[in-house]
C-alpha cells in the first residue's frame, strides 16, 4: 500500500490585511453626512450609518468617540469647502446670486449644508453645533473678503438671504422660484445681495 505523499507545513496563518485608517474615517464620515442630511440628528442612528459605510458601529465609536462628535465634524466636512461663497471680492454678489441659482435647481444634489443645518436645527445641541460650523467657516470667510464696517451683521444678512432661497426654493418648492428664469433669478438675486453686502457708508 503507497504511503500518502506529505503534505507541506501549513506554516503560520496568513495576516489580515491591514486595514485603511484613513479610507475607513472617511468611509464613516460620508455615510453620516448623507444620514445627517437626509433625516437630521436625532432621526440619524449610529448603526444605519456604520452599516451604510460598511463597518460596525463599534468602529464608528473607536474613531469618532460619539455621535455628537460624528456630527461636528459632519458639521466642519460640509461646511469648509465653498459652496455659493466664492473667492474674488469684486464679483461677490453676482458669483453667489449664480451659484445659489444653479445649487437650488430641481435637479442639484441634496447633500447641501443647508439641509443638513435645517433638519438638525430642532435639536438644540446639534444646533449649537451647526452655528459654530457655520461661524468658524461660511461667516469668517465671507466677512473676511467685506471692507468697511459691520462686515460680520452684513454677513449674516447675506447668509440669511441664502438660506431663505434655498428653503423657499429647494425644500418647500415655491412655484415662482422654481419655475423663474434662471438667469433673472440670479440678476434679481444679485442686486438683493448687492444691497446687503454692500458697505452704505462707503458709498
Amino acid at each position: 500500500m503507497e504511503s500518502e505523499s506529505p503534505q507541506p507545513p501549513s506554516g503560520p496563518p496568513a495576516a489580515k490585511r491591514p486595514r485603511n485608517a484613513a479610507a475607513t474615517r472617511e468611509a464613516i464620515l460620508r455615510s453620516a453626512v448623507e444620514a445627517f442630511t437626509r433625516v437630521g440628528y436625532d432621526g440619524a442612528g449610529v448603526r444605519d450609518i456604520a452599516k451604510d459605510a460598511g463597518v460596525t458601529a463599534m468602529l464608528v465609536n473607536r474613531y469618532f468617540g460619539s455621535k455628537e462628535q460624528l456630527f461636528a465634524e459632519t458639521v466642519d466636512a460640509s461646511f469648509a469647502p465653498r459652496t455659493v461663497v466664492t473667492d474674488d471680492p469684486a464679483t461677490l454678489s453676482r458669483d453667489i446670486a449664480r451659484s445659489l441659482v444653479e445649487r437650488t435647481a430641481p435637479g442639484a444634489d441634496h447633500l447641501s449644508p443647508f439641509l443638513l443645518m435645517l433638519r438638525s436645527a430642532p435639536n438644540p445641541r446639534t444646533a449649537e453645533i451647526a452655528r459654530a460650523g457655520i461661524e468658524r467657516h461660511v461667516e469668517r470667510e465671507l466677512a473676511g473678503m467685506l471692507t468697511g464696517d459691520h462686515a460680520r451683521e452684513r454677513t449674516a444678512l447675506a447668509l440669511s438671504v441664502i438660506a431663505g432661497v434655498w428653503l423657499m426654493r429647494k425644500v418647500i418648492g415655491n412655484t415662482a422660484l422654481v419655475e423663474a428664469d434662471a438667469d433673472d433669478l440670479a440678476r434679481r438675486l444679485e442686486a438683493v445681495l448687492r444691497v446687503v453686502l454692500d458697505d452704505p457708508e462707503t458709498e
